[in-house]
């Protein structure tokens, strides 16, 4: 699909530019990320260069991947052109135009602009965003157990945790536990075309 742009009280989540790559080596210097998430270690210009071009257009193109960058609302700066507080959007979508209607959410914030709840102002417009927009039915999240900082944005979100499932993240030659969470549209208010029947609800 094309890239979209959604805005929010405080933020503009856009697609990424190429002008976008020193910001993006910047933040990707902090262990934080690389360690939490699948960003490379070390993590170099050339893998921003990739990330900010071929890397996420061709998620939109080819529909795996919607990422956005998600940057302040400034004064006296057009939309989109504030600083750069993380990136978020919609992975592993390959049941989406299926009858499951399923997407993951992930995230990452730069490290100063951590504790001021933009990430879960954001994944809470892309989360209604998927859910209106793109049919999505179920929103997933994972994250390595023992990142407190991830879940307490899918928290803030609205997202329910379910559980630890064990060895489901490949991470510096282990496999690790993960922590998982599930959004429904109901838990944000909004409709959902296929009825949900949850267990001890169901009548036969």
């Amino acid at each position: 699909m094309e890239p979209v742009i959604l805005t929010t009280e405080r933020l503009v989540l856009r697609p990424f530019r190429p002008a976008d790559a020193a910001a993006v080596h910047a933040a990707c210097q902090d262990p934080d990320i690389p360690r939490w998430t699948t960003v490379p270690s070390p993590y170099t210009r050339a893998h921003a260069e990739d990330f900010v071009g071929p890397f996420t257009a061709r998620g939109w193109r080819e529909d795996t991947t919607y990422t956005f960058a998600v940057t302040l609302k400034e004064d006296g700066r057009p939309a989109g052109d504030g600083a750069l507080v993380g990136s978020a959007g919609l992975v592993r979508m390959t049941r989406l135009g299926s009858p499951d209607r399923q997407a993951e959410l992930g995230y990452w914030s730069v490290k100063e602009h951590r504790g001021r709840g933009y990430t879960a102002e954001a994944a809470r417009a892309i989360a209604r965003w998927a859910f209106t927009d793109l049919g999505v039915e179920r929103m997933e999240w994972f994250a390595e157990a023992g990142n407190e900082a991830s879940r307490a944005v899918a928290l803030k979100t609205g997202f329910r945790m379910e559980g630890t499932i064990r060895a489901k993240i490949p991470h510096q030659g282990t496999r690790r536990d993960a922590w998982a969470a599930s959004l429904l549209p109901s838990d944000l208010g909004l409709p959902s075309e296929t009825p949900y029947l949850p267990y001890g609800g169901r009548a036969g």
